[in-house]
This record gives C-alpha cells, sequence and structure tokens, in this order.
C-alpha cells in the first residue's frame, strides 16, 4: 500500500502508531501530505501560507517517541503566532509575523505534529463561508461548487481532502462546527479556558472565542484535547480539570444518558428538511445507544440574544480594526471588505455602556439556560440550518451595501434605528446557521457530529452540547455514535490515492 493511500485511510493516531512500530517514517508521511496538498490546492484553494520546507527540516529531526510524531498538520491563519510564519487573518491588511509561537502552537510541536502550512480563514473569521478577497473560495471536497463552512474552512477541506488527518481551528460563533457539519468531520468546540490562547490574547470576543482543532475521529479530537489543553500564567481563567485524560473518555462506554433535543430556530428562520432528517438521525442513533432523549424549548433564546451576540462581535471588530492600524500605522478601513468594514462601523456606534449591557445580558440569560439544562448529559441542536451552501451564494454585498448606505445617513439622533440593522445584519449573515453561538456565549462544550450525508451526497452535521467543562462525556457519547454509524469509514468522494 502507497504511503499515499496511508495517510487517506488512518487517523493521526493510526498514524503515528504506524511511526512508533518503524512502519513508515516522519519524512514519507511529510511527503506525502505535502503531494496531495498540491494535488488538491487547484480544486479546494484551502492553503493560505505553505511550510513544505521547515515541515521537511522538523520531519528529519524529530523524535519518533513523541505522541503523535511525523504527523502532518495544518494551522488556521488567524488569531495564532507561528514564528516566522505570516498570519493574514483572511485580509489585504499587511500580514502579522510573530517572533514567538503560541503557547498551543509550543504544545503542538512537543506532541510531534509537523505544519505542512496554514488554512484559509474568511477575513477575521467573519463569515461562515471560507471565501475572502485575499485568498479566494474554498471549495468543498465532497463538491467543490460548495462551501466547506466557515472559519475554519481550510482546516476542515484539508482534512476533508486527506492532506493531513486533523488541523487547528478556532470558534467565535460556530467556526469550529459549522465547516465540521459541511466536511463529514468531528468539531469540537472547546470549554471556554480550556485551551489558553496566550500570548497574542488572553481572550478573544469577550471570551466566546476558543481554539482547538477539525478531525476525522473522536479519539484524535480527544487525544488532540490531552495534549493541548490547561491554563498557563497569562490565561484569564481556566475550565474545570477533567476527572481522568479525554482519551480515556473517548475510549469508554458512556452508559445511560439522559439527553435533550432543541429543533427550533432561536431567529425564527427557516430549517431545512434535511437538517431536521439529520438531527432525526442523531436523535435515532442515541436511542440505539441506549439513551434517553426528551424534546425540549429554550425560550430564553431568541432574537434580543442573538442581536445582543452581534453588537458584541460589532464591537470588538471595532477594537480589531484599531488595533490593526495602529500595528501598520495607517487606517485599514479602505484595505478590508465591506462587510467587516460594516461591522467595524457599527462596533464604534455603540456606546461603551450600551456593549457592557448587551454583554451582561448575554451572560445573564446564558446562566438561566444552564439551569435549566443542567438534568441533561447532551443536548442535541443543528449546526446548519441547510446543506452546504453553493460557493458564492452568502455574497453580503447587497446587504452590506444597504447597511453601510443607511449609517452614512444617521446621525447621533437616529442611533435607534441601530436595533433594526442588527436584525437586518442578522437575517442576512445567520440564515445560514442560528445555533452555535449559542455555546460560545455560555462557555459550555459542543461538539460537531458527521451523523448524516444528505441525498445530494453533501455531509450535514449536527451538535450536542454539554455541561460546562463536561467534555468527557461529550467525547464519550460521540465516540458511541461514531461506532454505531460507521461515519468514521466515510470520505469525500476524490481521486482515492493509489
Amino acid at each position: 500500500m502507497s504511503i499515499e493511500r496511508v495517510l487517506w485511510e488512518q487517523d493521526a493516531t493510526g498514524l503515528a502508531e504506524l511511526v512508533h512500530k518503524g512502519d513508515v517514517s516522519p519524512q514519507e508521511l511529510v511527503d506525502a501530505a505535502i503531494a496531495r496538498a498540491e494535488a488538491t490546492r487547484p480544486d479546494i484553494n484551502a492553503i493560505a501560507t505553505p511550510l513544505y520546507d521547515a515541515a521537511r527540516a522538523r520531519a528529519k529531526a524529530i523524535d519518533r517517541k513523541l505522541p503523535l510524531a511525523g504527523v502532518p498538520f495544518a494551522l488556521k491563519d488567524l488569531g495564532i503566532g507561528i514564528k516566522g510564519v505570516p498570519i493574514h487573518g483572511g485580509s489585504r491588511i499587511p500580514a502579522f509575523t510573530a517572533d514567538f509561537n503560541s503557547v498551543m502552537v509550543e504544545r503542538y510541536l512537543a506532541a510531534g505534529l509537523i505544519p505542512i502550512a496554514t488554512s484559509t480563514s474568511p477575513e477575521h473569521g467573519l463569515r461562515l463561508m471560507t471565501e475572502s478577497a485575499r485568498f479566494g473560495i474554498t471549495r468543498n471536497p465532497w463538491n467543490t461548487g460548495h462551501t466547506t463552512g466557515g472559519s475554519s474552512g481550510g482546516s476542515a477541506a484539508l482534512v476533508a481532502a486527506g492532506v493531513v488527518p486533523a488541523a487547528h481551528a478556532s470558534d467565535g460563533g460556530g467556526s469550529i462546527r459549522v465547516p465540521s457539519a459541511c466536511s463529514g468531520l468531528v468539531g469540537l468546540k472547546t470549554s471556554r479556558g480550556r485551551v489558553p490562547l496566550t500570548p497574542l490574547v488572553s481572550e478573544s470576543w469577550y471570551g466566546m472565542v476558543v481554539d482547538h482543532a477539525v478531525s476525522r475521529s473522536v479519539r484524535d479530537t480527544a487525544l488532540l484535547l490531552d495534549l493541548t489543553h490547561g491554563a498557563d500564567a497569562l490565561s484569564p481563567y481556566a475550565a474545570p480539570a477533567p476527572k481522568g485524560s479525554f482519551a480515556t473518555a473517548a475510549a469508554r462506554d458512556p452508559g445511560k444518558l439522559s439527553l435533550a433535543v432543541y429543533r427550533k430556530s432561536p431567529l425564527g428562520l427557516p430549517i431545512s428538511a434535511e437538517t431536521l432528517e439529520a438531527l432525526d438521525t442523531a436523535v435515532a442513533l442515541a436511542r440505539e445507544g441506549g439513551h434517553t432523549v426528551e424534546e425540549i424549548a429554550l425560550p430564553c433564546i431568541g432574537r434580543d440574544f442573538m442581536a445582543d451576540f452581534c453588537k458584541s462581535v460589532a464591537s470588538a471588530v471595532a477594537g480589531m480594526m484599531r488595533a490593526e492600524a495602529l500595528r501598520v500605522g495607517r487606517p485599514v478601513s479602505g484595505e478590508v471588505e465591506r462587510a467587516t468594514r460594516v461591522l467595524g462601523r457599527l462596533g464604534e456606534m455603540l456606546s461603551a455602556g450600551e456593549v457592557y449591557d448587551a454583554v451582561q445580558r448575554l451572560n445573564a440569560t446564558a446562566r438561566r439556560m444552564i439551569e435549566e439544562t443542567a438534568r441533561f448529559d447532551a443536548v442535541l441542536m443543528p449546526i446548519i440550518a441547510h446543506p452546504p451552501l453553493a460557493c458564492g451564494s452568502m455574497d453580503p454585498k447587497g446587504a452590506d451595501e444597504l447597511i453601510e448606505n443607511t449609517l452614512d445617513k444617521l446621525h447621533l439622533t437616529g442611533l435607534l434605528r441601530i436595533k433594526s440593522i442588527f436584525g437586518q445584519l442578522m437575517d442576512k449573515s445567520l440564515w445560514f446557521t442560528h445555533w452555535p453561538a449559542i455555546h460560545n456565549v455560555s462557555g459550555q462544550p459542543s461538539i460537531a457530529l458527521p451523523v448524516h450525508v444528505t441525498a445530494g451526497g453533501l455531509p450535514l452535521g449536527i451538535q450536542a452540547a454539554g455541561r460546562p467543562g463536561d467534555e468527557e462525556t461529550l467525547l464519550s457519547l460521540a465516540a458511541q455514535m461514531e461506532k454505531l454509524s460507521g461515519w468514521l469509514q466515510r470520505r469525500a468522494p476524490l481521486k482515492v490515492p493509489g
């Protein structure tokens, strides 16, 4: 069997086992990953910066006893420091090149992972489709006419295409789970404070952004978490310590769990029949596993909650644009895409008091939701309201132009109209996915489960959200569902390496 075929068939854990046994070398795996990256690059367009020379050098010197020795990996081109590597954030603003590695990157390297590239992202992670003026359209390996989601869409595409078995990803409003749902992958949004973002930032988007990975298997997701979790000296807070290892949790039977299912849209927007079918598939798997499933409502989560989330993001974007202007020494409004500029302008129009009030309302609602769902081990709900969209179908130019023109006409006496503008913004930018931001606000862990493929041959995953700090139960449940469904054997219908 060729090394390319081995790379296609094995997950990260399996590849590391082959390296440990001496059946393959890190150099062979890296060369195979680079060859696969170049072969698929024109079709999926998922690489921001190739790191081929550094990867080959690292493969020659790697300690083969490390947990994931020699396993090819990708790092998202957003929100991290990689020493000597330009990070663009999907933007035309001049790239940031760090003289340090983020703590999480250091932990990846210490585990033996070998980054072969940085992966594409929409500008500053603000869209749930990976399309940017800087890098163009990233396409889904299952069907290149469709999106791989965002904002970790480049990482998801590289994993689904068999370039790497797992890749770094981040999630501030669904950006791990949406690409996973679109690409047939496992994607865990960790608990707040589980993996440090330091030293680049202490927290991002008021604590709503987390970093972890997208992968083919639950065991890889668990092992990667074992190798990267834990606060460092600069972390502002830490998630509760796990009772054991996450890998052990993924390997054990979950027992009989009490699960809930939430089917409604918090925005009151349409949900496709395919999404509800995927949710039914997950419920059926859960019942096959011996768990009880109860239908619930979440009346506290609605349009006001989502509008407050959008306000907090807008204020964060305004702050980001100020920081970028300071870094490059000039205003950047002319270098960012219109969607980014509109969000930044909305953020500047909100008062500090209004943003603080919005964040406090979000936290109060999150506390209520956590209390009301505490009796359940996990809550199943959708991630995307429709199957993966055709590339370009969420082009925001029309809506952004309308909103920007409205902003041009607003004066201080017209600030009450901002509420209606946020309503327009939600309906135009969040109609594809209504649910993921809930758990970014609450800080709860939530895992994307690739339970379903549509009749049209596109993946459509759902999510299970757990109690704060309890990734272990989610991983145990996900591993059982993985075994029952057989999703681990699914691959995108690309040309299979020989």
